[in-house]
């Protein structure tokens, strides 16, 4: 998998607008997960999966986020959990409970999304928001 990281620098007002507002709801999205997995019992990543589509249907800004990058945050969140869980398994003293996060500044965009050119020195935000 490559991983490419791009920071916006002389972007307009809106771009930068556009990208706080994607972070802000990543992070909503991690942080509803989690939550759904502390209050319910037998949380699967399929229903965190279904809580995505749920939070987009009740929040117009999160309709904003692409599903793909939306379902990213909730394999963050499952990461934090089955890691968890595999912790307690093997017994270990720090179990790192699964925390909410505070300053989260990313977005993750698997397949679609803002198109990184060739270069990887520019983003094209025409497909965001």
């Amino acid at each position: 998998m490559i991983v490419r990281e791009a920071k916006l620098k002389n972007g307009t007002r809106e771009q930068y607008f556009a990208l706080d507002e994607a972070i802000r709801t990543a992070q909503l999205i991690r942080n509803k997960a989690v939550r759904f997995w502390m209050d319910n019992a037998d949380v699967t990543k399929a229903l965190l999966y279904a809580l995505c589509k749920d939070i987009a249907k009740d929040f117009a800004f999160a309709k904003k986020l692409n599903s793909a990058a939306r379902q990213a945050s909730a394999e963050r969140a499952w990461a934090a959990i089955s890691s968890f869980y595999t912790r307690c398994k093997k017994g270990e003293k720090r179990k790192g409970y699964p925390q909410f996060k505070k300053h989260c500044r990313s977005v993750e965009y698997k397949v679609s999304g803002p198109k990184l050119s060739s270069d990887c020195m520019s983003i094209n935000f025409t497909l965001w928001f």
